[in-house]
């Protein structure tokens, strides 16, 4: 399987990555197939070639995580919520409902206690 993903070059404590298409076996620093795009993350500057980008994608290259975010801001990818995201999105809604609701019910009842404490004196 073919892998879009970051290989590093640059002096130590000042990384710059080319994007670059590569067997999912292959080390990180290996040699690619072919070369697609540059990223440096200090400038955030990013130069890609969309043309082959384009090719490896239709042929089913897999991006990394970090490539697919760079790919979705340069326009080539659509930005897709995985369902597990989603799933999790909703899980903490739930939570945040139920732990409303019970904080609701709580101040109620410390409001009719305050009340009738008010009332007896």
């Amino acid at each position: 399987m073919i892998k879009l993903r970051l290989k590093r070059f640059g002096k130590k404590k000042e990384a710059s990555f080319r994007i670059v298409a590569c067997n999912s076996t292959s080390r990180r620093d290996g040699k690619p197939l072919q070369e697609l795009g540059f990223y440096n993350p200090r400038t955030k500057e990013t130069r890609l070639d969309t043309e082959a980008l384009r090719k490896r994608l239709t042929q089913g290259a897999q991006p990394t995580d970090v490539v697919r975010t760079l790919l979705v801001k340069g326009g080539l990818l659509e930005k897709i919520e995985r369902p597990s995201i989603a799933i999790g999105k909703a899980k903490l809604d739930k939570e945040k409902a139920a732990k409303a609701k019970s904080n609701d019910s709580e101040s109620d009842t410390s409001k009719a206690e305050s009340d009738s404490i008010k009332a007896e004196s």
